[in-house]
């Protein structure tokens, strides 16, 4: 490799005598794009911060150019061409574009008067260095996921950045939004700028990325070139095990469905959507963001009112007009967001777990059963293996994998017929992504009847007995996982957006 751009040697760090980075090498070249993978707690935040100056290493060295550093602070960073730019992005969501982007020069200059003529030079200048057309005056508030990341990465490009350390850029992204982020990207490096990709993606860190890094335990695991990796090696150096990647089959399944919708329409965002599901069988349901999936798994748990249409639960017409309605009908529902949606995170592990289920620990006096809820939340720890010493820790103490166990232990309490997903291992490492899925499997060999709503091409063809791709508020096309390789089911959902746009 020729010269690094920035060269990480022997870099350890502790925490209150826990080892989170241990002699932790890495080298980087000018204009590399290169992938730091791992599992969460891994030592992937600590070493980025150590990089950016946040945290001081026990030991090691850092080496940009001429100059070598043991301990770096955030400005010497900046300052040798480093920028991060985080998943919630650190931009001012009160503030404007032109704002957001010109701030951080207007302070270094002292200037305590604001000269708006001089904002919009500076963030037009910013935004033309990646051909970024947007709204100087808009909030940043008012932005789409990418567009934010974009003003980022326009930021970080403002201060002459000679490496952009990107933590997990695509989360909240499309596949379109991603394919623009690959584009800018590319032509980043095509300057000679150096990219950091932070993530545990597959299919996306192996089309961007050309070296990989791969750490375990804040443990040097393996450092490559693309072509040394595949998928099944990847999943192991990350894990330490090897990942069952075999496709989904059904067993049993039951004689009668246990979910049938018919002509289910809501004005806006759905049309005339109709599917079965049996009991054992895992349906999946993919489209592109704003083809209708999400408000369909939303109407299907009442949580949004449909104007026509017939749903049936183990042959039983139900009006799903609550979220109590669903429930009490015998449907569960993940949500896409765990965080906002789905947990409480001030609350305990365990609270988290028996709050759907509350009111069936009240005795006949009202008072709680406290005996009968710490038993009913050390089941579910211990049933999907929710890495917690104390269910009564909070559950924003848990790794996002964990958390997503807790939400997906808190509708298994309520003993459903219909489990729905909707993007079931958004922003979960490939471990609990692996354990999720076999939980899935589980649940559907013992007769329950599951919808993956993902967007995820190899989630729902490796998982999934069926798929139906949704686009513009209606089922298009079913699937057989069987037959239909990721890249045709991924040119399938592309082609379809592509028909939409060109009627």
């Amino acid at each position: 490799m020729e010269t690094p751009l920035i060269s990480v040697k022997q870099i350890s760090k502790s925490f209150e005598g826990v080892h989170a980075l241990t002699n932790i090498s890495l080298d980087i070249a000018p204009g590399e794009i290169h992938c730091l993978a791992g599992e969460n707690g891994c030592g992937k935040s600590t070493l980025i911060k150590v990089i950016s100056g946040v945290h001081a290493p026990d030991s090691g060295t850092i080496t940009i150019g001429e100059r070598t550093w043991e301990r770096m602070t955030p400005l010497e960073a900046i300052d040798a061409g480093i920028q991060v730019i985080y998943q919630d992005f650190s931009v001012f969501p009160n503030l404007s574009v032109a704002e957001n982007l010109a701030l951080t020069s207007e302070v270094a200059a002292g200037r305590r008067l604001v000269n708006r003529k001089r904002l919009r030079a500076i963030a037009a200048e910013a935004v033309a260095k990646i051909g970024f057309d947007v709204d100087l005056d808009a909030k940043v508030a008012d932005l789409s996921v990418a567009d934010k990341q974009l003003v980022a990465i326009s930021r970080a490009l403002m201060s002459d950045a000679k490496l952009i350390i990107m933590d997990e850029p695509t989360t909240a992204l499309t596949k379109r939004e991603v394919n623009a982020l690959f584009t800018i990207i590319l032509d980043l490096k095509a300057r000679g700028i150096s990219i950091l990709f932070v993530s545990h993606k597959l299919e996306e860190v192996f089309e961007i990325c050309e070296r990989f890094t791969i750490l375990r335990s804040g443990e040097h695991i393996i450092t490559c070139d693309r072509d040394d990796l595949d998928r099944r090696s990847f999943a192991a150096y990350m894990t330490g095990k090897e990942i069952d990647e075999t496709r989904f089959e059904p067993g049993d399944l039951t004689d009668e469905p246990v979910l049938d919708v018919e002509g289910l329409t809501m004005d806006g965002a759905f049309e005339d959507v109709g599917f079965s599901l049996r009991g054992g069988e895992i349906l999946g349901i993919t489209g592109l963001l704003g083809s209708g999936r999400t408000e369909l798994a939303l109407a299907l748990f009442g949580a949004m009112r449909t104007d026509s249409g017939t749903i049936r639960v183990k042959g039983r017409d139900v009006r799903l007009d609550s979220i109590r309605s669903a429930i009490d009908a015998g449907i569960a529902y993940v949500p896409e967001d765990r965080l906002t949606e789905g947990l409480f995170l001030s609350r305990s592990i365990g609270e988290n777990i028996v709050i759907a289920e509350m009111a069936d620990f009240a005795r006949a006096c009202g008072v709680l059963d406290k005996t009968a809820i710490a038993a009913e939340e050390k089941r579910w720890v211990e049933d999907l293996h929710v890495a917690t010493p104390d269910p009564d820790n909070a559950v924003s103490t848990l790794s996002g994998g964990n958390q997503q166990k807790v939400v997906l232990a808190k509708w298994l309490a309520t003993e459903p017929d219909v489990l729905i997903l909707n993007g079931p291992t958004v922003g979960v490492d490939i471990g609990s992504k692996s354990t999720i899925h076999q939980i899935l499997r589980s649940l559907a060999a013992r007769g329950m009847g599951i919808v993956i709503i993902s967007d995820d091409i190899a989630e729902v063809l490796t998982n999934c007995s069926s798929v139906l791709i949704m686009r513009g508020g209606r089922l298009r096309e079913s699937i057989d996982p069987a037959t239909t390789s990721e890249a045709e089911l991924a040119a399938l959902v592309a082609k379809d957006a592509v028909t939409e746009g060109a009627a």
